[in-house]
C-alpha cells in the first residue's frame, strides 16, 4: 500500500506544493514541482531530512551582548536540539568576526558552527 507525503518546496519563493508516493522507504514518484531542484529537496526531504540552524550566543566584553551564528552546512534533522543545548551555554570574547569559528563538530554532527557577524 502507497503512502503520499505532501510537502512545500523551500528552495525558492515559488513554495510548490509536492506529493511524493511512497511505497515503503521507496520513492515511486514525485509530482507538483516545477523544477528539478523542488524534486532533490522532495526526495531529501522524506530520506534524508536536513536544516541550517541559525541562532545566537552570547558575547562578553563586546559593543553588543550577543552574536548571530549559524551551523556552516546543514545538520540531520534530528539533531537540531541537540545543536541547540550545546549553543546555550556558549560565551565569546570580543571581538568576535563574520566566520569566526564557534564550535567545531557541534554536537558530534561534523559540522562547525561560525559567527555570522562582527562584534567590535
Amino acid at each position: 500500500m502507497s503512502q503520499i507525503r505532501e510537502l512545500t518546496c523551500i528552495n525558492c519563493p515559488l513554495g510548490c506544493a509536492i506529493k511524493v508516493e511512497m511505497e515503503g522507504s521507496e520513492i515511486i514518484s514525485v509530482t507538483g514541482n516545477t523544477c528539478n531542484r523542488g524534486e532533490i529537496y522532495a526526495r531529501n526531504e522524506v530520506t534524508n531530512p536536513v536544516r541550517v540552524v541559525t541562532s545566537s550566543v552570547r558575547v562578553k566584553g563586546g559593543e553588543q551582548a550577543v552574536v548571530s551564528v549559524k551551523t556552516k552546512e546543514a545538520i540531520p534533522k534530528d539533531k537540531i536540539f541537540a545543536v541547540a543545548d550545546a549553543m546555550k551555554d556558549i560565551v565569546l570574547d570580543a571581538p568576535v568576526a563574520i566566520g569566526d569559528l564557534v564550535l567545531a563538530d557541534i554536537a558530534g554532527t561534523g559540522i562547525d558552527l561560525v559567527a555570522t557577524a562582527n562584534v567590535k
